[in-house]
């Protein structure tokens, strides 16, 4: 079963591709194929051994290779490289053709930028090249990681996508890699936000193109409008042919194909926003009622909670009980003798609208869900911290909190195209990444994607102090730790990194520093996030504090002087367990990078989101009785990591069956509208 579920990875469509460029077909896979493809990742992973031989070889034959190319001089190097092109595209990935092309890359790194490749990276970039996800500690430079496999597949004339979590690491990586690639006579482009449309198209038909995933899902939806009924290749190639059309189709298409694609922190994209498909939306509809989302509003704030109305166990939407359907249609005959809209005459329509306006109250919060900038609503990403100016909530939500917020209501707009992270990205014929927190993760990325997390050795010993997890009965009790923590590590020297999960938390918390007599701290959220690179460079100073929510976890590096170093290094306060400990993992990550001294610490309460939504109230009684009894150090770490695990357990339980929901209904929707065409 496991070899038929490969050979449908394998598999173009014709033997050639049936669109207008390169893309795998989505696989045929029954819930059998993925139970069995799930343990057969996560036995793959468990049992693989550290550095395994394959990874050890390759990096030996680099190593080996080292001295003919330090003896080349920069004309030689590049000559060097035109000729690997020729190899490359001949012979492919062999092991000795790579081998020189890593001891190439390698040569040009440190001439260009003075940073050398470690066994480690060489080790990283083979596992990606082979179609790995590989596991890297934190700090171990996975971005000229990257760097290894990205030229070797562009010097083989493969068309690369560099994906990143957000524009800002985009830029950076583009700016610092771009010396290398170009001394190797590859181009590179970037994609960002606002771009025109042949500044976009130029950008990807670069060697290396570097963008964030959203971007690039949403300029694949717009080759697939573009192309419209057109989407065959034969049909394309056959009116270019005749002449009798310009390729309008081909020349307006952004990409060249899913070739080849590394993406760093994958399981950000790959898992974590996996959850929620990507829409394209066009023109606006008519329907920016503001009075129809004021009622609706009205209406709903006279519904009760659990009486009327639940929320639901993933904790994103809102639905009516029963009792809460007759209490509204008790409502709506009162708005209907004021206001005789079709849409409070339709039982389906009132529901929905009820149901999103419900959602919008209970649900969505300020400052952690969204923010109100310029008089707009703008959606914070949860996993990034970072602010989405683009993107909209669906079906009428985002009106609806428009209305809450009291901000100008825009209209809805039109779906046009949609299409989930997961059957993106099993389209590129070589699919590959990296990331610090990978592992638990690993059946689920090799049942649907194929790909197979190979855990990679660190270069140097990491040197991380944990200093367990302080668990208390009350946010104030946390709060009031938090400050002591902080104060005693300023006071040796060390900065210090504290983690929230909201905008509304590290506001809280600048306020208690700032009332402690620590003033002189920064805060990092979505609303300071122009000032991201000033505010990160500053967070190693010794004695610097810094409040941040997720927008200083992936890609973040944080410089350390010397004095710093000796001193103990960076040190971490997680204020709030995340969903995931993956996203745990990624903040502790901040400190001790490179070999350097670090600490981590958490300090929670009982009353944290996490614990509120996916543990009962008996356990949590519980607990705040045993850490009462006993307040030693040692019951409140246990106790505390305990009841972590229990909630992100159920949490991530939670998250796996909506993304497989999620890619189901994607695959059912296809099907059930197959007669007019794809949902893309």
């Amino acid at each position: 079963m496991l070899e038929r579920l490969a050979r449908s990875r394998s598999r173009w469509t014709g033997g050639g591709w049936a669109g207008p460029y390169p893309e795998r077909i989505d696989p045929d896979q029954s819930k059998l194929d993925r139970f069995i493809a799930e343990l057969y990742g996560r036995a793959s992973f468990a049992f693989r051994r550290k550095g395994n031989d394959d990874l050890t070889r390759m990096a030996d034959a680099v190593d080996a290779l080292a001295g003919e190319f330090e003896a080349l001089s920069d004309e030689e190097l590049r000559a060097k490289a035109f000729e690997l092109r020729g190899e490359l595209i001949r012979h492919g990935f062999t092991r000795d053709v790579v081998a020189r092309s890593f001891a190439l890359i390698r040569e040009t790194s440190a001439r260009v930028l003075g940073l050398r490749h470690h066994r480690s990276q060489l080790m990283g970039g083979w596992a990606m090249l082979n179609g790995g996800l590989a596991e890297m500690e934190t700090g171990e430079g996975k971005t000229i990681t990257a760097l290894l496999p990205a030229a070797t597949a562009a010097l083989a004339n493969h068309p690369i996508h560099v994906i990143t979590v957000n524009e800002y690491l985009a830029g950076r990586d583009a700016a610092q890699l771009r010396p290398i690639y170009e001394a190797l006579g590859l181009t590179v482009g970037i994609v960002e936000r606002g771009q025109e449309t042949e500044v976009r198209r130029a950008a990807y038909d670069c060697d290396v193109t570097f963008c964030t995933n959203a971007d690039l899902v949403f300029d694949y939806l717009r080759d697939r409008m573009a192309l419209g009924h057109r989407r065959g290749r034969s049909r394309v190639l056959t009116k270019q042919l005749l002449g009798t059309r310009k390729p309008a189709a081909q020349s307006s298409l952004l990409l060249r194909g899913l070739h080849f694609v590394v993406i760093d922190e994958a399981d950000s994209v790959l898992i974590d926003e996996a959850k929620t498909p990507l829409i394209l939306s066009g023109g606006k509809d008519v329907g920016g009622d503001a009075d129809l989302y004021r009622t609706a509003l009205a209406v709903a704030r006279q519904l009760a909670r659990n009486d009327d109305f639940k929320i639901a166990e993933s904790g994103g939407a809102a639905h009516l009980t029963p009792q809460g359907e007759r209490r509204l249609a008790e409502l709506v005959v009162a708005v209907r003798a004021e206001k005789d809209d079709v849409l409070w005459r339709s039982r389906r329509a009132r529901h929905e609208i009820i149901e999103q306006a419900l959602a919008a109250l209970y649900i969505y919060e300020l400052d952690k869900h969204y923010l109100v900038a310029d008089g707009k609503v703008q959606i914070i990403d949860e996993y990034t911290g970072r602010v989405m100016p683009d993107r909209t909530w669906q079906r009428g939500l985002h009106q609806m909190i428009e209305a809450k917020e009291g901000c100008d209501v825009t209209g809805q707009r039109r779906t046009q195209a949609s299409i989930t992270y997961q059957r993106f990205f099993r389209r590129y014929l070589r699919l590959s990444g990296m990331s610090g927190t990978v592992g638990e993760a690993a059946g689920e990325l090799w049942a649907v994607f194929g790909l197979k997390v190979i855990r990679i050795p660190t270069h140097r010993t990491l040197l991380r102090q944990y200093l367990g997890t302080r668990l208390y009965a009350t946010s104030a009790e946390k709060w009031r730790f938090v400050i002591e923590s902080a104060k005693a590590m300023r006071e040796g020297g060390r900065p210090v990194l504290i983690g929230t999960r909201s905008v509304v938390a590290s506001e809280q918390v600048s306020q208690l520093l700032a009332q402690s007599g620590l003033a002189d701290h920064e805060v990092l959220n979505a609303r300071q996030d122009k000032q991201e690179a000033d505010i990160v460079a500053a967070a190693g100073r010794p004695g610097c504090v810094t409040v941040a929510t997720n927008i200083a976890g992936r890609g973040t590096d944080i410089k350390l002087p010397p004095e710093v170093i000796k001193a103990g290094g960076l040190h971490v306060i997680l204020t709030e367990f995340h969903e995931s400990a993956r996203i745990d993992r990624q903040l502790f990550g901040r400190c001790a990078r490179q070999g350097n001294p670090g600490s981590v610490e958490s300090i929670v309460s009982l009353d944290d989101e996490l614990f509120v939504r996916y543990l009962s109230a008996p356990v949590r009684a519980l607990a705040a009785a045993l850490i009462r009894s006993w307040p030693s150090r040692r019951m409140s770490h246990r106790v505390g990591s305990l009841l972590q695990w229990r909630a992100q357990f159920n949490a991530e339980r939670l998250h796996a069956k909506i993304r497989r929901q999620t890619l189901e209904q994607d695959k059912q929707f296809d099907k059930s509208l197959a007669f007019a065409g794809k949902s893309e």
